[in-house]
């Protein structure tokens, strides 16, 4: 479900730092969620009310609609499959 899909973003994300995700810091590391049907943003939101209250700084990832969507390089497609020894700062084993 949509619900559990976020849920687990906001597990392995800090959505309270702009720009930054582990040692990764630069815009292409901004966190954000983006809907393209607007009944979503309901749970969008429920959800980040639910995460606001585990932080005391604010969340800051964007939550937008889906303006355009480019696919990753090829380089970065399947990018753990292809480099198995590739840094990755989400913990997968779990």
């Amino acid at each position: 479900s949509l619900e559990e899909l976020l849920n687990r973003f906001w597990k392995i994300i800090n959505p309270t730092i702009q720009n930054r995700q582990g040692p990764d810091i630069g815009s292409q590391y901004r966190t954000g969620i983006y809907y393209i049907d607007e009944k979503d943003l309901e749970i969008i939101n429920k959800t980040k009310e639910e995460q606001q209250e585990k932080y005391k700084d604010s969340i800051v990832t964007e939550i937008e609609p889906l303006k355009v969507f480019y696919n990753a390089e090829e380089y970065h497609q399947k990018y753990l499959k292809k480099n198995p020894g590739g840094y990755c700062h989400i913990d997968l084993s779990k």
